[in-house]
């Protein structure tokens, strides 16, 4: 007999232009924050954006990084 498995999605956030906080950036990529923090000090990972001093990632720079863009 097979065991249950159960697979969870997490739940994220994306405001209606395409913009995510870090926090549900992280749980896209499936890293962890400080893994993102440390690529956009060192200017490497998905673009940043600025917006009242929140730091902010859009949907489609995430999946140009997944896909190695």
């Amino acid at each position: 007999m097979m065991p249950d498995i159960t697979i969870e999605r997490p739940c994220i956030r994306v405001l209606p232009d395409g913009r995510m906080d870090r926090e549900n950036a992280v749980k896209y990529l499936g890293v962890k924050p400080k893994t993102l923090a440390t690529w956009s000090c060192q200017g490497k990972g998905p673009r940043v954006v600025r917006v009242g001093g929140r730091i902010f990632h859009f949907r489609e720079d995430l999946d140009a990084f997944i896909q190695g863009g």
